[in-house]
């Protein structure tokens, strides 16, 4: 499977008076995956463009079941279901454990559009971006 599997950790700050992370802020906690996969990641491999550059164009949550502040990591699992040549939509599962078999809190997705910030600007993905990206696409092998 083309999946990419990052842990974040929710703050005590993330907190609503309900006592679980409220829904602006589990936003956030998508944001800080997405940057694991398509800035460090893409990084890593020698794709550094992706992180000079990238809008979010429409978000999608679904809210199943409550993240609650405990001091641990969250889940997120992440994968490209559509790639264009200027966008991807990223999809999100995140899960209130460490393992895939954790219970899912969040399902969500991401429509990412690379921008230019000099021109101000969208812009086409690369060649390497797209096939960085390709290897992330669900059923995929990963990268």
């Amino acid at each position: 499977m083309g999946v990419f599997v990052t842990g974040v950790r929710p703050r005590w700050s993330d907190m609503d008076a309900f006592g679980h992370v409220n829904h602006a802020n589990t936003v956030t906690l998508l944001e800080e995956a997405r940057i694991e996969l398509l800035f460090t990641e893409a990084a890593r491999h020698g794709v550094k463009e992706l992180a000079e550059g990238m809008v979010v164009a429409k978000l999608v949550v679904e809210y199943l079941a409550p993240i609650v502040f405990n001091g641990e990591q969250v889940q997120v699992e992440m994968s490209v279901r559509e790639l264009k040549a200027a966008s991807l939509t990223l999809d999100y599962v995140v899960r209130v454990g460490r393992d895939a078999n954790s219970p899912v809190a969040v399902r969500a997705e991401t429509l990412l559009a690379p921008y230019n910030v000099t021109t101000a600007r969208p812009r086409r993905l690369t060649e390497a971006e797209r096939d960085f990206l390709a290897g992330w696409r669900a059923g995929g092998n990963g990268a």
